[in-house]
């Protein structure tokens, strides 16, 4: 079993305060074991699963059940209400449970994809909780240490050595091969992953997807999902997935949409000082369980997508700022793959190569107009130097290295 400490951190942080803790992502990341963890830490607590019939009943019989856990002191108890999301009176029932004994209780509430979507549907739950999402592992949270925030915001170009390189070398080859869910991690077997990763797929689109969409045409549904691995990496033309399926713009926007809110992917939009043409711009997708993707290069820029939008969606639920990740394209479609920005403002560039250690000219150009840090990742060993580039630099470091140190 896996001790996620880097989101016990996270808990620990934004249980201070009396709002409940919605612990949201992908199926099967460890949401529920981790929340068995948290409570632990509780001497008196309870824990209610909306999948037990038992519990079901608790909800219509003592709508309060948990008023009587046995509390042999005076701690503040936890109540942990998983998947409670498919009840469907759930969102007056937290607020009325919240509202009367947040003061008493810590409660915290699990779920997958469906959590978020179903958290859109109204505000009637504004400002009674905070947010803590749970990614697949990333090499970041499996490396011995990583940098602080500050730390790493001083200077994301400073020279480090904080993690055996060898280390994270293995850690970032079995990723790649297996993905980041604890279960094909720890099993670390190709052909394991083959089928778990099937099987994932077919319970998130034909019963999870369906059950909350009432979408018909399934196979359609599967066809666009099997579309995107080769286009990973690149900006994603609606119009043309349409003209593939012989569909049109809004259905394909809206089930990509839905990949997105059951984590199957996630998509970063360009960054451009005017908002309002980011919004119309193509988007770049990425996949949470990448070992699909077939190019290498494409899955290695996946992995690093991943970690980058992991540490933004941290700092952002830890309060630290206001966080995005971009990506950079101009009109001479020169590119760099990602832009970390603050409030819109420009605060690192990232490019991904598979082995190319010479800087990118795109990269320094973005550089030299932006001023601001910049990182090349490369997917070999052994790799850190520094280019100049006029009055800045360019880190060029092996990407398992950099990465492993994100905080």
């Amino acid at each position: 079993m896996i001790k996620r400490g880097l989101y016990r951190g996270i808990w620990d942080v934004l249980s201070r305060e009396k709002q409940m803790i919605f612990l949201s992502g992908p199926r099967q990341t460890g949401k529920t074991t981790f929340a068995r963890q948290i409570a632990e830490s509780f001497p008196n607590n309870f824990y209610f699963n909306w999948d037990y019939l038992s519990h079901k009943r608790l909800i219509h019989e003592k709508p309060a059940f948990f008023t009587e856990i046995n509390r042999e002191d005076a701690s503040q108890p936890l109540v942990i209400l998983d998947e409670i999301h498919k009840y469907s009176g759930w969102k007056n029932y937290l607020k009325g449970a919240y509202d009367e004994f947040s003061g008493a209780y810590k409660f915290l509430v699990s779920g997958s994809g469906r959590l978020d979507v179903y958290q859109k549907g109204g505000d009637s739950l504004a400002g009674r909780y905070f947010h803590l999402h749970m990614f697949p592992l990333t090499i970041a949270e499996l490396s011995r240490r990583r940098r602080t925030f500050k730390e790493f915001t001083r200077d994301p170009l400073s020279e480090f050595d904080l993690n055996d390189r060898a280390v994270t070398a293995g850690l970032w080859r079995t990723l790649g091969s297996v993905s980041g869910f604890p279960e094909p991690y720890l099993k670390g077997e190709s052909a394991f992953w083959t089928r778990w990763s099937a099987n994932y797929l077919k319970q998130l689109i034909r019963e999870d997807i369906r059950d909350l969409s009432g979408l018909k045409k399934m196979d359609a549904v599967e066809t666009l999902f099997s579309l995107l691995p080769s286009r990973v990496g690149s900006p994603v033309s609606i119009n043309n997935l349409a003209g593939d399926l012989r569909t049109n713009f809004d259905t394909v926007n809206r089930w990509l949409s839905l990949f997105d809110s059951f984590f199957l992917t996630f998509r970063i939009a360009p960054w451009t000082r005017n908002i309002s043409r980011a919004i119309l711009k193509e988007k770049k997708i990425y996949l949470y369980d990448y070992p699909e993707i077939g190019d290498r290069a494409a899955r290695v820029e996946n992995m690093a997508a991943l970690e980058l939008f992991r540490a933004v969606r941290n700092w952002n639920e830890l309060g630290l700022g206001r966080f995005a990740l971009h990506y950079l394209r101009n009109k001479e479609k020169e590119e760099v793959d990602f832009l970390v920005a603050e409030g819109n403002r420009p605060l690192l560039l990232v490019e991904v190569k598979s082995s190319d250690d010479a800087p990118a000219p795109s990269l320094m150009k973005f550089q030299r107009m932006l001023g601001v840090p910049a990182v090349q990742l490369v997917d070999r060993d052994g790799v850190f130097k520094y280019h100049r580039n006029g009055n800045d630099k360019v880190l060029i470091v092996t990407a398992s290295r950099w990465l492993s140190s994100l905080p």
